[in-house]
């Protein structure tokens, strides 16, 4: 048996025998992107902060699940719901027929302007405060390497940082400059950044989910090309993976662009449906499948420098997806998901879908707390899982 285990809004399933050999070690909140998704992590979150539960040490997070890690840090409980169901909704954010007639693109900007102003007001200076010694990371992708890198949290370059880590590709204009380097979503590289933060010798891993937990593999998708490879760690480290990236890069990129022009046809013939929905499943945040749908809409055609963003996202979640399921022997991975599909997608929910997820959220987060706390019993005079 793998060292995992899950909690849902509805069900535990954990070996506790395997989950307490690991615990006392350093731990990381690690938080998947998503879009409007992330409502579901916003609500995981609240329920810690009414809870009033951080044993972390550490805290990894891509886009929408960086900027929840933000309002949990900085003690704001109902931050995150805020920027979810009031700003993501505002045509201001985005609008399809203005993305169409003008080329508007994604105003991240407005939002995290209207973040960091009343009456949301993030409080960067309480999330510096509370982090203390810990350490906080936001996951972006380089443009030159697509290649993921992890940048610090919450410190003066805050805005720039937060801007980068959700900087869509066709949907963002351009890239994001933070000291010196160009840098895009960090859902292309690290939509699920768990393997840092094992790589930074996290041995216990709480990893919030936008998706929901299957009791089976997932299904694969007819025609999409497949890892063939064995589990890479299992005979090497990950940091030898990072260096043989590029030498792999040219061959699926040419795998990977037929692969496209073979997805573009069969989205002409059944007027962009429902094949579009299943191409990417909203884990890129608000989705390679929107990505998609948008460009046939003002048709535009997929450049060689999109289709090898959207092959090497493909490839590090299939990799994380396998290294989730079967962990290395010197950690263990809680995973936090919804029991169900979520009902928003990444991108224009309903503001009751996303209320909804929400609630989901508090639920399983409420779960967990309930499960860890059974599973770990509190030193006497200790304030390691409680603040």
């Amino acid at each position: 048996m793998a060292n995992t285990g899950v909690v849902t809004d509805s069900h535990a399933d954990v070996d506790p025998k395997r989950f307490r050999q690991y615990v006392g070690g350093k731990t990381a909140l690690i938080a998947q992107g998503g879009g409007q998704r992330s409502i579901f992590t916003s609500g995981v979150l609240d329920s810690f902060l009414l809870s009033n539960f951080d044993p972390f040490d550490e805290f990894y997070g891509t886009s929408a699940g960086a900027l929840n890690l933000c309002a949990y840090l900085a003690r704001q409980p109902g931050l995150g719901r805020a920027f979810l169901l009031e700003l993501t909704t505002d045509p201001q954010f985005f609008n399809v027929f203005s993305f169409i007639r003008k080329k508007q693109s994604l105003n991240l900007k407005w939002a995290l302007d209207k973040l960091y102003d009343y009456p949301y007001k993030l409080d960067i200076d309480m999330g510096r405060r509370s982090m203390g010694h810990r350490r906080a990371f936001a996951a972006v992708t380089d443009t030159l390497t697509l290649k993921d890198h992890y940048l610090p949290m919450l410190q003066e370059d805050w805005y720039w940082v937060m801007m980068a880590t959700s900087a869509i590709p066709n949907l963002f204009d351009g890239s994001v400059s933070v000291n010196g380097r160009e840098y895009i979503d960090g859902g292309v590289s690290a939509s699920i950044p768990v393997q840092e933060a094992w790589r930074q010798e996290n041995r216990m891993m709480v990893v919030i989910r936008t998706e929901e937990q299957l009791t089976e593999e997932e299904p694969i998708i007819p025609d999409q090309p497949q890892v063939t490879e064995p589990p890479t760690w299992l005979r090497e480290s990950l940091n030898n993976v990072q260096l043989q990236w590029q030498d792999k890069l040219e061959q699926w990129s040419k795998d990977w662009n037929g692969f496209f022009d073979l997805q573009l046809s069969k989205a002409e013939a059944q007027k962009h449906s429902q094949h579009l929905n299943m191409i990417n499943g909203g884990r890129w945040l608000f989705g390679g499948a929107d990505i998609y749908r948008l460009s046939h809409l003002f048709g535009e055609k997929f450049d060689a420098g999109l289709a090898d963003m959207l092959m090497v996202h493909y490839q590090t979640y299939s990799l994380t997806s396998t290294f989730l399921s079967l962990p290395p022997d010197d950690c263990f991975i809680m995973q936090i998901a919804p029991s169900r599909a979520l009902k928003t997608s990444s991108l224009m929910s309903k503001k009751e879908d996303i209320l909804h997820d929400y609630q989901l959220g508090l639920e399983a987060g409420f779960q967990f707390i309930e499960h860890y706390q059974s599973l770990v019993k509190k030193p006497q005079n200790s304030n390691r899982f409680f603040i």
